[in-house]
This record gives C-alpha cells, sequence and structure tokens, in this order.
C-alpha cells in the first residue's frame, strides 16, 4: 500500500494576497487565491525535493474576525444540510418501498410523496441496489 503525503496550508489575507502556511513546511505568498496551490506545490517541492504532483494540498482559506464566524457557521449549515439530504432520501427510499408493498402503483406513490413518477423510479432502484455483503437471506417456509 503506498502513502500519499498530504500538506494542510492555512491561507491567511493580507495587504499584498495571501500568507500560505504550509505546516511542517514553512511560508509562502501568492498575490490570489486562485494561485495559491500553484505556488504551494512549487514551495514544497523546492523544499522537499519532491515532484510537484506527487502530494496533496488541502489549502483552507481564513479570513478571521466576524467574517469568518460567519463563514464557519455557513460551513457547519452546508454540512448539516448536506447530512440531512442523506437521511430524507434514506427515508424517502424506506417510504417508497413500503407504499408499493402496500400495492400502490408507482404513479400512486409519486402523488403520495409529492414527486415525480421518474424519482419514484430511482427511489426504488437505489433501494434495490444493496452492497453485497449486506444482501438479506431469505428463507423458505
Amino acid at each position: 500500500m503506498s502513502y500519499r503525503r498530504s500538506y494542510k496550508v492555512r491561507a491567511r489575507r493580507w495587504a499584498r494576497g495571501w500568507e500560505l502556511h504550509v505546516e511542517g513546511v514553512g511560508v509562502t505568498q501568492s498575490r490570489s487565491l486562485s494561485d495559491a496551490e500553484m505556488m504551494v506545490r512549487d514551495y514544497i517541492a523546492l523544499d522537499t525535493g519532491m515532484p510537484e504532483d506527487s502530494f496533496d494540498v488541502e489549502i483552507t482559506p481564513e479570513v478571521g474576525g466576524q467574517l469568518g464566524e460567519e463563514l464557519a457557521s455557513a460551513r457547519r449549515a452546508t454540512r448539516e444540510a448536506a447530512r440531512a439530504q442523506l437521511e430524507a432520501a434514506e427515508r424517502s427510499r424506506r417510504v417508497a418501498r413500503q407504499l408499493v408493498r402496500a400495492g400502490l402503483s408507482g404513479r400512486e406513490v409519486a402523488a403520495v410523496l409529492g414527486v415525480s413518477p421518474q424519482r419514484v423510479s430511482q427511489l426504488l432502484e437505489r433501494s434495490r441496489r444493496v452492497p453485497r455483503g449486506r444482501r438479506r437471506r431469505t428463507v423458505d417456509a
């Protein structure tokens, strides 16, 4: 198993662009955030002798102050929304299966759930795709 090195970078705004604090390596700069990864890769490659494409770079911009707090809050809300969306989709799949088992047609399930018939097809298809190790065994009575 090969291990690919990853470098975490804190990007801090300053008068002439961004200071790029590379964990365990040092600090470099870039005029814009869009150029930051290229500058960091060049800096790490020069410092370590590693090829620029042989490691990963994770840049986290820090804006500080009240705006930084609002940014952190927005990121948390986005993560929570993504989790809630996954949970809602799983619940919809479960309910769609139950409605079909109760004898409703696909169009009826769509009407009950307030979604399109195509969405019902997607929900039911995804619920059929169960990973191999998790399939239920049936026992003949």
